[in-house]
């Protein structure tokens, strides 16, 4: 695992926002691709939502389950888990491209979502993708 992510775990589980703060650069540019609204510039930022973060998830809890370096790119799935204070489970699952440069996270890419809680097969999200219920398999692919 790169040890900029690395790093970056250990503040995360460690709840040390000074620390995590200081992998970032001072113009990271962050992204969420599925949520483009959520975009933003600045270390600042991300030190003001992670402090909200730790407020509201005061048992917050990272995992790294692969992380794969190519260049200075960095692709890391994870796991977020914790308790928010109002007694709600967190639960969140994705991917992050990082950006790495002489040691900060200049840029990054998230794919993070929340777990869903409902016991959705895939017939249903294709219905509720594509307004239509896909057919039955009548057996294996040849």
């Amino acid at each position: 695992m790169n040890q900029v992510i690395q790093r970056l775990l250990v503040a995360f589980n460690d709840h040390d926002l000074e620390a995590a703060a200081a992998l970032f650069h001072e113009w990271y540019n962050s992204v969420q691709p599925a949520h483009p609204a959520r975009a933003f510039v600045g270390r600042a930022q991300m030190h003001t939502n992670w402090a909200a973060i730790f407020a509201g998830i005061p048992d917050f809890h990272a995992e790294v389950l692969r992380s794969v370096d190519d260049g200075n790119t960095t692709w890391s799935e994870w796991t977020w888990v914790g308790t928010r204070t109002d007694g709600q489970p967190f639960d969140m699952r994705g991917v992050t491209i990082f950006e790495i440069e002489d040691g900060f996270i200049t840029g990054g890419r998230l794919y993070m979502e929340e777990l869903e809680r409902e016991d959705v097969g895939i017939a249903q999200a294709v219905q509720t993708l594509t307004g239509r219920l896909p057919d039955q398999p009548t057996g294996p692919m040849d």
